[in-house]
């Protein structure tokens, strides 16, 4: 009996380290995945008539909008802040410092309901230092709200309330998309209640904005003020096209250029968070810069098209397939590159420990150079 003990044990040891090994050092083997999201999604054929407005568009999405409130603690600035946490020193004290602490701050935004099982995109600026999340739903509840996961990168956070059967927007082709077509934003700006404004699309693909790391965003001249951020953009049909994110403004209001994130971008991140928890990224670790005029007239190029390699990062998957700083990236995987941007946008989709082909111009020759792709490492946090 004691030996079948003592080998019961060791298996169980064994089984156990094991595990241990597995969880350090290959962490995605033992993911729990989530079942995937259920949204809905627009059908081909399917037209609403606008009749002279936009009425059945808005009443369509405005249930799915959904105000959202967050309050964050402000960490003290008190030199003496040694002194004030002493218990002696609040004995004495108490009531005074109780007068001093900090308030909690608090900031409004908007969300959009992608999924009936209580579901919420918004912007992850709206949610990225708040202690405590509260959403209003259009039906007048106050639900409290946990983060499930965000996408600083491209400024998108997911959010779960617990409650089901929630009305929830139906997602448009982003493909669809033209200039000139007729949109509506839907939000709370400036803390005024849930607000409905009509415009168009004024721009497709805007980039080299500074605003996000990825950027393809759709620009409107529907009005988007402050609170707005995370709430839903439709067209005509009362479908979400994007979710609403900044604005071009020299005042604080709005100036008629705003800007949201393409529902296709939303999607993406959406399903990637609700299955992981976080978004993964092709990385191969390099710092490039468009090629302007003048360097291509320098490296000899017919156009100024591609990206200057300008540094390569120690250890990186472009350190171990051999890129050099001064060569030119200016195809993957067949795809070509125009700027550092588009370059971005390739291998951010590549898919960590797969291989991909680079075309590189180097001393004025086109070579194709094999890599293995990483993984994009995660922004670091601000400080709270």
């Amino acid at each position: 009996m004691r030996k079948i003990w003592l080998i019961f044990a060791q298996s169980v040891t064994a089984c156990l380290g094991l595990l241990f090994v597995l969880r350090m050092f290959y962490p995605e083997l033992l993911a729990i995945k989530s079942a995937p999201v259920i949204i809905k999604q627009v059908e081909p054929t399917a037209k609403v008539e606008t009749k002279g407005g936009y009425s059945l568009a808005a009443e369509k999405a405005m249930p799915t909008v959904v105000n959202i409130f967050t309050s964050s603690k402000v960490a003290s600035t008190d030199p003496n802040q040694q002194y004030l946490d002493d218990p002696l020193f609040r004995h004495f004290f108490g009531d005074q410092l109780n007068n001093q602490e900090a308030q909690p701050e608090s900031s409004l935004g908007s969300g959009v309901i992608v999924s009936a099982q209580g579901l919420i995109m918004t912007n992850n600026h709206v949610v990225n230092t708040a202690d405590e999340i509260e959403v209003a739903l259009a039906d007048g509840r106050k639900l409290s709200a946990k983060v499930v996961g965000t996408d600083p990168e491209t400024d998108l956070a997911v959010l779960k309330v617990d409650a089901d059967n929630l009305p929830a927007i139906t997602f448009a082709n982003s493909e669809k998309l033209k200039v000139g077509d007729v949109v509506l934003a839907i939000g709370n700006p400036f803390g005024v209640g849930q607000t409905v404004t009509q415009g168009i699309i004024s721009a497709l693909g805007r980039n080299h904005l500074g605003i996000n790391t990825f950027e393809n965003f759709i620009q409107t001249d529907a009005s988007i003020n402050p609170g707005n951020s995370g709430g839903a953009l439709i067209d005509a049909d009362g479908n979400l096209i994007g979710i609403n994110s900044a604005i071009y403004s020299r005042s604080g209001g709005s100036m008629g250029i705003g800007f949201a994130i393409p529902v296709s971008i939303a999607k993406q991140v959406m399903e990637q968070i609700t299955l992981t928890g976080s978004v993964t990224r092709g990385w191969i670790g390099i710092e490039a810069q468009d090629i302007t005029p003048e360097l291509a007239e320098s490296f000899k190029l017919d156009k100024a098209e591609g990206s200057l390699i300008a540094g390569i990062l120690r250890d990186s998957p472009a350190d171990a397939a051999g890129l050099k700083p001064g060569d030119i990236l200016v195809s993957i995987n067949g795809n070509k590159v125009t700027d550092s941007e588009s370059m971005l946008n390739l291998i951010a989709v590549l898919q960590p420990k797969q291989k991909a082909t680079l075309g590189i111009v180097r001393t004025g020759k086109l070579i194709e150079v094999e890599l293995l792709v990483g993984k994009r490492p995660r922004p670091v946090a601000a400080k709270r």
